[in-house]
């Protein structure tokens, strides 16, 4: 048969397809008024903080002043700060701070501000087990939240500049916090933190008092809460890959927001909106839903930057809205903790969706198979054998599914001389050819579907692997042989260099299962290629196969080197597993005599069609009828 060529009708495609591609990156490339526009807004961005920040400074001074009983500075105060200037005379408003904590978290309260200034995680460590550095979710000024009041005389306040008085009381077994914003002894907004023993889940509400008449009630206030995602795992790109912002809407709608440079979205009746950080969870929850909502993130991280303290830069802004006495009164919660699916969904706000589980049948197939199978298994046994056995039991699961892909190969390996014996016959007829090929298949008993089916159904489970394990936060710093941790990359050599796609290690479960996946598909080509008949004007499969055989290995060895060392075993035991069933169906299961005596017994039976085949014969017998009145119409 001759070899298909690259031909000229070919050529000009490419051609075109090129010519698209760069008009389409020249119309989208910016102008340069746009540029200039853009380098202006920042600048004006950048003078705004230099005065806001100067502005701040004095403001400052004048508090200490007016603490110490400095008339001028009350009055200056009062004139800047309205009926709020109080609580900058007030003992408390100075820099300080209030610590609440339990067995699982450690919270530090800012008075200025009264929002939370630390957040860090006890059961938790940075980068790798024994560093001694807990997580910290908020530390180091990478976080603000602030509420921008409007004065009834047109004023405009943000509470991250100015003092509570903090009130810390304990109730039962809970520690109660209470901080307020004074406008008078009677007028004050209030922040309340509830912290339980052994929860990471704490009471937050915000509610005012007496203020009907000091801020302006006919619009809503703003809250913003910002926060700058802190580095917690050894790579900074696969961790940063899963860092990203989540929120609930409507009535039980969950959405995220896109992942890159400067991305943002809305919604309306926002429940909760959680800044995730691939295995740990900032989460702001309320129970009456903000109306509105606007979300943005940006990402921080470069490929030259891998050594970055930060990944995401993420902003959150909805509007607080009054009741009907003029006051604002908003019972919300806070949650500081792992991205742990069953913990989250232990609380049935809808919080297990954080987690990248997938959509639809990937989602179903982790959430009631993978989760329950694997927390089974790792609840008596180590992790890595966890892994190991889990992925046997996948497989051995799917073997039938296997056998059923084998059987429909060999039944058209067999059939393959006839095929081509068909194909010399009628290769000046292809509609012919296609008829006698289908009347093979239905005297045979072989549907040539057969085969893709089995593999068909396979995909959902391997790309369900894909999401569970970089989400399933038990592998976090979890050793087995070489690698310290099966969250991470199992690097056992660094490089003086970084490699694009590759980064600057070699890890070893990678290089393993690029290895097995050689040795499958160099197996499995073979008798594709042998099933499959070639076919006039179509490219050679056998060929393309070959080729696969040497690009997907590669793929993999370039994909995997940074992601989690848990998912590169699991690809390489199923590879092997795979490897077994298929030489154990081979060569005790699939006897080809056997079916080959079975199709020559089928060819003696009453022909019996499927749906498909039935199907495909009419419309070849259509297409043929369409071809001759052409041809009458010709003549």
């Amino acid at each position: 048969m001759e070899e298909k060529k690259l031909d000229f009708n070919s050529i000009i495609g490419f051609i075109l397809i090129f010519g698209i591609l760069i008009w389409i990156m020249y119309q989208n490339a910016p102008s340069e008024q746009e540029i200039k526009a853009e380098k202006a807004q920042k600048e004006k961005i950048e003078a705004a903080k230099k005065n806001h920040a100067a502005a701040a400074k004095q403001l400052e001074v004048a508090k200490i002043d007016a603490t110490a009983g400095d008339s001028a500075a009350i009055a200056k105060l009062r004139g800047t700060l309205g009926e709020f200037a109080y609580s900058a005379t007030l003992p408390s408003a100075k820099p300080s701070f209030t610590t609440i904590e339990n067995e699982l978290v450690s919270l530090k309260i800012s008075n200025k501000g009264g929002y939370i200034a630390e957040a860090k995680l006890k059961q938790f460590e940075k980068f790798k087990k024994g560093s001694g550095e807990l997580v910290a979710l908020v530390e180091k000024n990478n976080a603000d939240f602030n509420i921008r009041l409007q004065t009834a005389d047109n004023r405009t306040l943000e509470t991250k500049n100015l003092y509570f008085e903090p009130m810390l009381s304990k109730v039962g077994e809970n520690q109660v916090l209470t901080m307020r914003l004074k406008a008078g002894p009677e007028q004050y907004l209030e922040y309340k933190y509830v912290l339980k023993p052994n929860d990471y889940m704490m009471d937050f509400d915000i509610s005012s008092h007496g203020l009907g008449k000091v801020l302006n009630v006919s619009k809503p206030v703003d809250l913003e809460w910002d926060l700058k995602t802190t580095r917690n795992e050894p790579s900074v790109d696969y961790e940063n890959r899963y860092t990203e912002i989540v929120y609930e809407y409507g009535e039980g709608k969950d959405d995220y927001v896109g992942q890159g440079k400067d991305k943002h979205s809305t919604a309306d009746k926002v429940s909760y909106v959680a800044f995730k950080q691939h295995f740990f969870a900032s989460i702001l929850l309320t129970k009456t839903p903000f109306e509105t909502a606007e979300f943005r993130s940006n990402d921080l991280v470069n490929d030259s930057q891998v050594d970055t303290t930060y990944t995401k830069q993420f902003k959150a802004k909805v509007p607080l809205a009054f009741n009907n006495t003029g006051e604002i009164n908003y019972q919300m919660n806070w949650f500081y903790g792992p991205a742990d699916y069953q913990l989250l969904n232990k609380y049935d706000r809808n919080l297990d969706e954080i987690i990248p589980l997938g959509w639809g049948i990937f989602g179903w197939i982790n959430k009631f198979i993978f989760v329950p199978l694997f927390g089974f298994l790792s609840s008596f046994i180590a992790y890595g054998i966890a892994i190991i056995i889990f992925t046997i039991l996948i497989k051995i699961a799917m073997s039938p599914i296997t056998y059923k892909s084998f059987l429909s190969q060999a039944k058209m390996k067999v059939l393959r001389p006839e095929i081509m014996e068909l194909n010399e016959k009628f290769a000046k007829d292809p509609m012919k050819k296609q008829q006698e090929t289908m009347k093979l298949y239905n005297k045979a008993g072989v549907n040539p579907m057969a085969g893709c089916i089995p593999a068909l159904i396979q995909l959902p489970f391997m790309y369900a692997s894909f999401q569970f394990f970089p989400a399933a936060i038990e592998l976090r710093q979890k050793s087995f042989l070489w690698a310290d941790d099966l969250s991470s990359f199992d690097a056992v050599a660094h490089l003086p260099f970084y490699i694009p796609f590759y980064g600057n290690h070699v890890s070893l479960f990678p290089i393993l299962a690029a290895v097995a996946i050689f040795f499958y598909m160099k197996m499995t080509t073979g008798d594709q290629a042998m099933s499959q008949p070639p076919q006039e004007g179509m490219p050679d499969m056998g060929k393309i196969m070959k080729i696969m055989i040497y690009i997907s290995p590669l793929m993999m060895l370039f994909f995997f080197n940074n992601y989690g060392s848990g998912l590169s075993l699991y690809n390489f035991i199923s590879n092997l597993v795979t490897i077994a069933v298929m030489i154990v169906i081979k060569k005790y299961v699939v006897d080809e005599q056997k079916i080959h005596a079975q199709i020559q017994e089928n060819k003696q039976k009453p022909q019996k069609q499927s749906k498909f085949q039935k199907k495909m014969q009419e419309l070849m017998e259509q297409a043929e009828t369409q071809k001759a009145q052409q041809n009458q119409k010709k003549k």
